[in-house]
């Protein structure tokens, strides 16, 4: 049964890792890619900005979602017998 919890813990806490890696590789793929393109064409800036608010909610609803699979590993343990 502790090897049940230990691994449990373990998935949540890769899980934690990979929610937070993959938030930050996107939200600055995503602001790289905004700037270089308000440069490019800067009378499109407010609507690109528009656009660049709209995916960086999708973008941390992804990782929430992650990070409230990983709460319920810690604290309800579905894998318990």
């Amino acid at each position: 049964m502790e090897t049940i919890y230990a691994y449990t813990l373990i998935s949540a806490a890769l899980i934690f890792g990979i929610c937070g890696a993959g938030t930050a590789i996107a939200f600055g793929n995503l602001g790289g890619k905004l700037i270089e393109s308000s440069a490019r064409q800067p009378e499109l800036a407010p609507r690109l900005q528009t656009q660049f608010f709209l995916v960086a909610g999708f973008v941390d609803v992804i990782s929430i979602i992650g990070v409230g699979m990983a709460m319920l590993f810690i604290f309800a343990v579905p894998f318990q017998v």
